[in-house]
């Protein structure tokens, strides 16, 4: 779904805003200050509002690897959403992943219907410039783990194979 109208993209922020308050409330000072610098979307900023969905019901009953593993669906969705953020970059495109809001208010806000979940309000405009490094570890939220904590080899806890 393609979201381009300033109002609703307006009443989204506000919600938005409202629920990354909420968590900032949940934080402890020092990291509340931080997590106050970090920018975290651009909803009336972008170009255009993209908003992601998953109709479980769709295709269905004969899902090819939701016989097994019932999320398989849903993971598909993910990755179409990963497809498409490494297309928006490679045609000098930002997108952002708005992540601070309840499903059932963007459901009513955009008249989806029942069944088909929200999964992701992404922001998608030109950008100025790419940062070489993300956000969340230049303004201190994260840091990034070494790969050899990230890469198992064989099972849980074997080792990397550099190691």
């Amino acid at each position: 779904m393609l979201v381009r109208d300033r109002v609703t993209r307006a009443a989204f922020r506000e919600h938005v805003e409202l629920k990354r308050e909420e968590f900032a409330g949940t934080l402890p000072e020092e990291r509340a200050e931080r997590f106050a610098k970090i920018r975290i979307e651009g909803i009336l900023e972008s170009s255009l509002g993209v908003v992601v969905t998953y109709d479980a019901s769709r295709g269905a009953p004969n899902v090819l690897g939701r016989h097994s593993i019932a999320d398989a669906g849903l993971y598909s969705v993910c990755l179409a959403i990963q497809n498409l953020w490494l297309a928006a970059t490679a045609e000098d495109m930002g997108l952002g992943w708005v992540s601070f809001y309840d499903e059932d208010f963007l459901t009513g806000l955009l008249g989806i219907p029942d069944g088909v979940r929200p999964v992701a309000w992404l922001c998608l405009g030109p950008v100025s410039h790419f940062e070489h490094t993300p956000d969340l570890e230049r303004h201190g939220w994260r840091k990034r783990r070494p790969l050899e904590q990230a890469v198992h080899l064989e099972r849980w806890g074997g080792t990397h194979p550099s190691g």
